[in-house]
């Protein structure tokens, strides 16, 4: 079981400016990394192919996602400023992390949840 993730800044940085182009719609993005123990490392955040994007909402197929054990979730934009996970968020879980970002898209704004929505510790580094 995952008790902290640790974000690489410059792959965050990727992230949170990419949130902020896509406003006022959500964005989606893969994350790529590694799970060892209790640990995770997130190296990258990766835009899925064929992506929709909207205000409200954000998603991909996942079957057209090539088979990579180096992807470990999902990342995505809340334009509301809120980074709890939705239902639908809960209901459609990618890999065993979730980040939510909250609006105006800073570290501050920053939520890591497991794959059930409990709440992971994380450090940027």
């Amino acid at each position: 079981m995952i008790k902290l993730v640790i974000i690489k800044r410059e792959a965050l940085e990727v992230f949170l400016e990419l949130c902020k182009q896509v406003f006022p719609k959500e964005n989606i993005m893969l994350i790529r990394g590694k799970v060892k123990s209790d640990r995770a490392m997130i190296t990258e955040f990766l835009i899925p192919p064929f992506g929709t994007y909207g205000q409200g909402f954000s998603g991909f197929s996942s079957f057209m996602i090539p088979f990579d054990l180096s992807m470990i979730g999902i990342a995505h934009s809340h334009p509301s400023g809120n980074p709890t996970p939705s239902t639908g968020d809960l209901n459609s879980p990618y890999g065993r992390i979730m980040i939510i970002v909250g609006y105006p898209y800073g570290e501050d704004s920053i939520r890591v949840y497991n794959s059930k929505g409990e709440v992971l510790l994380h450090a940027i580094e």
